[in-house]
């Protein structure tokens, strides 16, 4: 058995996509199924058993001889969200008890974390764990990943091979159900199809144009390839970046949305929301040096390819991976 916390999810669906492609059928599915908007994700995927994830921790006890590795993909992500409490029990104690029971079971565990841990990127963007407790995240939702990396790295008892993955900027495939949290691709496929134009948001930094602001953006099959090579690696265990290691501007990625939705770009401007306007990243570029020095063998998709596959595989045509 491999179990898949987040499973209804964007990356969870996406990662059992692959699972199953590979010739894994016996698939746990952990979630909160009473979100019905995201269960389509798992429309003609091989699972054996939906698990509710308010019930997983009893179901591991009862059947973790049976479970081979277990991807904990799920987690509350809203950046928008302050409330502490709800990111301590989701993203924080529920991990927690995940590694616990991976190292009383010797099951070996891949786990996502975030790159909202590295903050305003003061101390730039490797995964050097000794430089991990001094990271300043801008939000709880970061805050939160950042407190299960320094806890697990600080644990004397860890499960026999564990990797903590430091999303960037994932987009793909199966965010329908996203809503404000979906990518700018999303966005700008859905309003450049209703009003042949997009908005970004304006820059207010100095050191950034309006559009200039940079992200790593990662196409979601690169991330699940990560996950599965990790799956058979199993060696090396630690925290690593993942990301396309290159960053990108905001117009870069929407040139390149309309390009593939072959449409002349029309692109205006609209102040970043104050919610978000004080704790917003600038910039973010993984170094992923250490995962391709533990032998990772793929390449990634470059911006122009990853848009331009979601957009007309699956954006255009409304499909699923």
């Amino acid at each position: 058995m491999i179990v898949v916390t987040g499973a209804a999810g964007f990356i969870g669906s996406a990662l059992i996509g692959k699972l199953n492609s590979e010739g894994f059928k016996i698939i746990i599915a952990v979630d909160d199924f009473s979100k019905t908007e995201k269960l389509v994700n798992l429309e003609g995927k091989t699972i054996k058993e939906r698990v509710e994830r308010s019930v997983f921790h009893s179901w591991l006890e009862a059947n973790h001889e049976e479970v081979e590795f277990i991807f904990h993909i799920g987690a509350r992500t809203d950046t928008t969200e302050f409330d502490v409490n709800i990111f301590n029990e989701l993203n924080l104690h529920y991990s927690q008890q995940i590694w616990k029971a991976c190292c009383a079971y010797q099951i070996p565990l891949v786990y996502a974390s975030s790159a909202a841990t590295y903050g305003l990127g003061e101390l730039g963007y490797d995964d050097n764990e000794a430089d991990i407790p001094s990271l300043k995240p801008l939000n709880p939702y970061g805050q939160s990943k950042q407190d299960f990396d320094v806890w697990a790295l600080e644990q004397d008892e860890k499960p026999f091979f564990w990797a903590g993955l430091k999303f960037f900027n994932v987009y793909g495939p199966n965010e329908y159900h996203k809503g404000r949290m979906a990518s700018v691709i999303m966005h700008a496929f859905n309003q450049i199809k209703e009003k042949g134009s997009m908005n970004l948001f304006r820059s207010h930094n100095p050191n950034f144009t309006d559009g200039g602001q940079m992200r790593d953006f990662v196409y979601v099959k690169d991330l699940i390839n990560v996950c599965y090579f990790l799956m058979h690696h199993r060696k090396n265990s630690g925290i690593y970046n993942l990301g396309s290691g290159k960053a990108r501007t905001f117009l870069d990625l929407v040139t390149s949305t309309f390009k593939a939705m072959e449409k002349e770009p029309v692109i205006g401007f609209i102040d970043t929301p104050a919610d978000i306007r004080d704790n917003y990243q600038y910039f973010t570029e993984a170094n992923m040096g250490k995962l391709f020095g533990i032998g990772y063998p793929h390449k990634f998709h470059t911006l122009e390819e990853g848009v331009t596959d979601y957009v007309t595989n699956y954006l255009i045509p409304h499909k699923y991976l």
